[in-house]
């Protein structure tokens, strides 16, 4: 039997994190979708055209040095702006949300388009300021010179360039429950998340 769980929301909004707590307290498997697109925008930045990178995307690919960096994630955010770019991924990750044993997909299009039938949907979201500052955060941590103003700069770009773009933009699911996370702590926010998908199970085993 499969169970898909589709999480989506801005960078920094914390659903890459929810999304690894929720796949190990249920016992999923999980898979981080901006990996792929990061992984792609990456190979764009070595001089690799996106679309051809796309399609001839591996398994290795996904843990490649650097793909957490500020430059490959806006590269990553502008491959994902490209129709192309994107449906050469679209198969990898319908695939894999149908394993058996099931599945937690977390991106910026799961529960829209990749995955709209998911038994599941999140929408993991904050403030743009709050999210800027968790970013500058982790980038002080790893030795990376910035300020906060560039990083809320970027973080404003990238949330226009996601919502706006033509194909798949970011939104929630009609569906989704919306998780703000903005005045929560991780802990909270799991928590929150665990009782969305065991109400979701219930639901679903009572019908």
């Amino acid at each position: 039997m499969s169970f898909t769980i589709a999480i989506d929301g801005p960078a920094a909004a914390g659903k890459g994190t929810i999304s690894k707590r929720l796949a190990a307290h249920f016992g999923f498997g999980h898979l981080d979708t901006g990996l792929l697109y990061r992984a792609v925008g990456r190979l764009m930045l070595t001089g690799t055209e996106p679309v051809a990178a796309a399609q001839a995307l591996v398994a290795a690919d996904l843990e490649a040095e650097g793909l957490r960096t500020a430059q490959v994630a806006q590269a990553a955010s502008k491959v994902a702006a490209i129709p192309e770019v994107r449906a050469a991924l679209v198969d990898f990750q319908r695939a894999y949300a149908r394993r058996s044993g099931g599945a937690v997909l977390d991106g910026r299009d799961i529960g829209t388009v990749i995955c709209p039938e998911a038994e599941a949907k999140l929408f993991v979201t904050a403030s743009a300021e709050v999210r800027a500052r968790r970013r500058f955060d982790e980038l002080q941590g790893n030795g990376v010179q910035t300020d906060y103003e560039t990083v809320l700069a970027e973080t404003k770009e990238r949330d226009h360039r996601d919502r706006t773009r033509a194909d798949a933009p970011l939104r929630p699911a009609e569906d989704a429950v919306i998780l703000d996370t903005s005045e929560m702590d991780i802990e909270s926010a799991v928590a929150q998340a665990i009782a969305a998908v065991n109400a979701t199970m219930s639901e679903r085993a009572g019908q």
